[in-house]
């Protein structure tokens, strides 16, 4: 394992606790007659995509089956909790810290995001991920995908502790006289689908026109746990799917269509494709006879693109949260207990055994959960954006919140997709104080930046849609949305 000094220091003296327990949990596991083989982990990360858009969340037309056997056979959360926009998330799921903890609230250069020179956006010099808290316990880690992450190539990923990548590249990821070859989004950011720009380990692989990027990133983890499958392995899959442009998918696609081209209805095919690609990588698991032995975890990054995307509310944050293993985690179903994506370190740290980097970490393991062990995880989830942020239980929901303003409060009941929420905001009933003085003590220890209000991008009307059936009628009026994204390095705001 390479780390770097700031890496060794962040486990700090309780480094040598640490690795003494890890010591005693292998002892544990020889004086059974030989030392066990810890879980293999795979971490799947949707892109743009909210927990409402798979049928085992109740999406009537996109078919799922692949997810939904996951969902069936594991642990579907009914809550559960990205940001609403995807790079605070990425270092959220891999540190298991909010942004109050490891400084990234936003976009770096966007508002409530840190500069794009600070040190909290060097993920690889001053984070501890949840790769490397693994390779304490030996773990063989990859990922591919879509990184969107700071740092400098070639070496950021490593510095992260994955031991091998394939990625879809910005033009300014690839190596000093590299020319991509390939297809294009636009001007000037390279194609993630059809004839795309990869980067594997440093260096950039020329790909065909009918090469199709989420098939390469799926076959290249494939062949990753093929290779270590004696071993115990972390495979993580930040998607490119779902995320525009939405063109068509070899499933899709037809005679002469145009392959770059993005048309909204192509979105279903997306959703379809990804849930294909899920399940190739279970029957992959199967035929290499590690299903047993391997925990896969299924969510996205953020709501839904248009639909809840960048907004500081309950739909801009809930994403599927899906734990499946067949011999290792019970099987519940759909659930209602609660968890958020800083669970994630956590919980793999503790179904490995192995210690954790001593420095405050915000999520809960789930292991016990999970394991059929306990029937709660935690009362509260959170969520933010700026200095927006979204306070959860099972019952109360706050959202809209900020140092400057307290947000919209609702009585959710038993609901979790938005109906029948009643909005409390204004009630003087002595159980809605009680949830408001609650909510009050919890954001006391989760701060967030103080902004000003004018020209606030974050900020949502307090008004929201009730039913699916009026977020429906809102999506079918909306004009299309004009391409206002720039293309951009490692923080482009995808």
């Amino acid at each position: 394992m390479r780390v770097n000094r700031r890496k060794f220091l962040a486990w700090g003296a309780g480094s040598v606790v640490g690795m003494s327990a890890l010591g005693a949990l292998r002892g544990n596991a020889s004086e059974g007659g030989g030392t066990a083989k810890p879980p293999n982990f795979i971490v799947i990360m949707a892109d743009d995509i909210g927990a409402k858009e798979l049928s085992c969340y109740g999406h009537p037309a996109h078919r799922t089956p692949h997810l939904d056997a996951l969902a069936a056979g594991g642990v579907q959360f009914n809550t559960g909790y990205a940001t609403p926009i995807c790079h605070p998330t990425r270092v959220m799921i891999m540190t298991g810290q909010y942004g109050c903890h490891n400084g990234v609230y936003n976009f770096a250069g966007r508002r409530g995001g840190p500069d794009p020179d600070s040190p909290v956006e060097d993920i690889g010099a001053n984070h501890v991920t949840f790769a490397e808290v693994l390779k304490q316990r030996g773990y063989k880690t990859a990922l591919a995908g879509k990184w969107q992450l700071s740092g400098r190539l070639p070496n950021m990923i490593y510095e992260c502790g994955f031991d091998e990548y394939l990625i879809w590249a910005y033009l300014n990821y690839l190596p000093k006289d590299a020319v991509h070859t390939g297809g294009f989004e636009n001007e000037s950011k390279p194609s993630r689908y059809w004839h795309p720009c990869i980067l594997k380990n440093g260096e950039y692989l020329p790909t065909k026109p009918d090469d199709y990027g989420p098939d390469l990133y799926t076959n290249f983890l494939m062949d990753f746990m093929k290779r270590h499958r004696e071993e115990p392995f972390l495979l993580y899959y930040p998607m490119c799917l779902t995320h525009d442009p939405h063109v068509p998918t070899p499933d899709t696609i037809t005679e002469g269509e145009e392959r770059f081209k993005s048309d909204k209805r192509h979105f279903k095919g997306a959703v379809e494709y990804m849930d294909k690609l899920v399940g190739r990588i279970v029957a992959a698991l199967e035929e290499l006879g590690l299903r047993e032995n391997t925990i896969i975890l299924f969510t996205g990054d953020n709501g839904t693109g248009g639909d809840g995307k960048g907004q500081a509310t309950e739909l801009g944050a809930r994403v599927p949260m899906i734990y499946n293993g067949p011999g290792i985690v019970k099987r519940r179903g759909l659930s209602p207990e609660l968890t958020d994506l800083s669970d994630v370190l956590p919980t793999l740290a503790d179904f490995a055994g192995a210690p954790l980097p001593e420095r405050v970490i915000d999520g809960h393991s789930l292991a016990p959960f999970l394991r059929g062990e306990s029937e709660t995880t935690r009362e509260w989830i959170f969520s933010f954006i700026a200095d927006r942020r979204i306070l959860r239980t099972k019952r109360w929901l706050l959202e809209d919140n900020s140092p400057l303003r307290p947000g919209r409060l609702y009585d959710c009941g038993d609901s979790r997709d938005g109906t029948g929420y009643r909005d409390v905001t204004d009630s003087e009933d002595p159980e809605v104080a009680a949830a408001r003085d609650y909510f009050k003590g919890l954001l006391a220890g989760l701060p967030a930046p103080i902004l000003p209000e004018d020209g606030d991008p974050t900020a949502i009307k307090p008004e929201r849609a009730a039913t699916r059936e009026q977020r429906q009628i809102r999506r079918e009026s909306r004009p299309p949305r004009a391409n206002r994204r720039k293309a951009g390095g490692e923080s482009a705001p995808e």
